[in-house]
């Protein structure tokens, strides 16, 4: 049987020309490389090399060899690299952290995917907001974090990825049909997270006024519940309001205000295939 090894070793040598080019791409020694062609010759019976001068160049043996050769390589190769993935998501884990709302709706979808694919694949969930989640990611505590920026938000840190998702209008909500924000200069409002809360911020801003905010919440059921009883406006996402949407209250679009929500990774592609996997399950789990 040919070992793999020199047939290796006969395929760099055909690509690079010499033995010596050869043994610098491969991390072999000269005579390690000149070895293993030799055996090869041994085990096959017939010529693959002649000396020209102070060069080599393959035989019409050796040709024909190496280019089979470099078949079987590729194909030894790609196999390798699926029975990793394979065995890396039949028994492996993946952690991700998201905020709440995408936990209240595209990411059970996502994981239910995950699940019926690779039922032997661990995934653990953590619910935090951005900041908190970019930490984690940071940390190596999480292999991706669902979270979400607007436009006015800061940029993420170098070395992370985002990967686009989807992009969430915002709402406002009030007990009564709103009308546009600017009507609503001496409200009293109801403000979410920080970043939330900068949003809120910023586009109350825009429309001429600095709200005056009266209570603070990241509890969406709690916040509507609170508009319901005539204590505030707030401003919530369209991911929040599918989650959970009181009866009794109103909502409005607002225009231009969106935040857009990303799987962030942290470092470079190629991810491992667990990760890689759950990357594509958040991909298609929206519009469910």
């Amino acid at each position: 049987m040919l070992d793999v090894t020199r047939l290796r070793v006969l395929v760099a040598v055909a690509r690079k020309g010499s033995v010596t080019a050869a043994a610098k791409e491969l991390h072999y020694s000269q005579p390690s490389v000149s070895h293993h062609l030799a055996r090869l010759e041994a085990e096959t019976g017939a010529q693959l090399i002649q000396r020209v001068g102070r060069g080599i160049r393959l035989t019409d043996a050796g040709h024909l060899l190496a280019e089979r050769a470099a078949e079987i390589i590729t194909r030894l190769d790609a196999t390798a690299e699926e029975l990793a993935a394979h065995v890396g998501l039949r028994s492996g884990r993946v952690r991700l952290a998201a905020f709440p709302s995408a936990l209240g709706t595209f990411v059970p979808r996502a994981v239910r995917r995950l699940s019926a694919e690779y039922p032997g694949l661990q995934l653990s969930l953590i619910e935090t907001e951005p900041p908190e989640a970019l930490r984690l990611l940071r940390a190596g505590r999480v292999d991706v974090a669902v979270m979400f920026r607007y436009d006015d938000t800061a940029p993420e840190d170098t070395g992370v990825q985002m990967l686009h998702l989807l992009d969430d209008p915002s709402y406002l909500v009030s007990p009564d049909p709103p009308g546009p924000l600017a009507e609503h200069a001496d409200s009293m409002w109801i403000a979410g997270c920080d970043r939330c809360r900068s949003h809120l911020l910023d586009i109350c801003a825009k429309a001429g006024f600095e709200p005056r905010i009266s209570f603070t919440s990241d509890d969406i059921v709690a916040v509507q519940a609170l508009v319901a009883a005539g204590m505030g406006l707030t401003v919530l996402p369209g991911l929040a309001l599918s989650a959970h949407r009181s009866a009794a209250v109103e909502v409005a679009e607002i225009p231009g205000s969106t935040r857009h929500v990303f799987a962030a990774t942290y470092g470079d592609p190629p991810y491992p295939p667990a990760t890689q996997a759950l990357l594509t399950a958040l991909t298609d789990a929206w519009p469910g």
